[in-house]
């Protein structure tokens, strides 16, 4: 299993449409990716312009079709202008699961 974990910052009064556009990306994941097997997006309770993503995937070739797909594509070309600073991001392979 293939896993990214990302943290994001929306800019100040930005938090909604960061959260919009990354449910967007979610709703693509549900209806579209059968090999992304966990999509899951968590605002902080304490910091509402934190976001995280922990994405689950079969392999790398399903990663890959994810990462390459119109919806992260149009993710970005809304989230860019938002983001305050970069994005942190962890790729790694899955070494447990309960």
């Amino acid at each position: 299993m293939k896993t990214i974990s990302a943290i994001l910052r929306a800019k100040p009064g930005a938090e909604e449409t960061l959260r919009a556009a990354l449910l967007d990306v979610a709703a693509h994941v549900a209806a579209n990716e059968p090999d992304t097997v966990g999509f899951f997006i968590s605002q902080d309770d304490g910091d509402p312009a934190r976001f995280t993503t922990y994405e689950r995937f079969t392999d790398q070739a399903a990663m890959d079709r994810h990462n390459g797909s119109e919806a992260v594509a149009r993710f970005f070309r809304v989230a860019q202008p938002i983001l305050d600073g970069e994005v942190i991001l962890v790729t790694a392979d899955e070494i447990a699961c309960r």
